[in-house]
């Protein structure tokens, strides 16, 4: 498939494509007229790069994983301790953003169905 597709089968821009492209994410087949051309496994890799950036790591660091993955499992051998390092640090992070993020999420509960307490703040008189 050519990148119009891909880009419509992902929801990610062209533009995004040529980026992932230019930081080795992704390797298209090019056709001697230089035209990309995208395996449907492709369609798999650009939802995976989407959600690692959405969760916060670089590019470099999924440039790292992404050979690691292997039907929807990441299997990651000894070889790189540096990788297992910078993830736990990056899980760590998202963990601690899910908690900031149900925290708020309780405070909007609060404010849309029942008055807002919050615990260890004085309340104005």
């Amino acid at each position: 498939m050519k990148i119009g597709e891909l880009s419509r089968r992902t929801g990610a821009s062209i533009r995004s494509l040529r980026y992932y492209e230019e930081q080795g994410l992704l390797a298209p087949e090019r056709l001697p007229s230089g035209y990309r051309v995208y395996d449907d496994r492709s369609v798999a890799t650009v939802h995976r790069i989407r959600v690692l950036l959405s969760a916060g790591l670089g590019t470099s660091a999924i440039a790292e994983i992404l050979p690691n993955v292997y039907d929807d499992s990441v299997v990651l051998t000894g070889r790189c301790p540096e990788l297992h390092e910078g993830l736990a640090v990056e899980r760590a992070r998202i963990t601690k953003q899910i908690e900031d993020l149900q925290t708020a999420r309780e405070i909007l509960d609060s404010l849309i169905g029942r008055p807002l307490v919050i615990t260890g703040v004085k309340q104005p008189r």
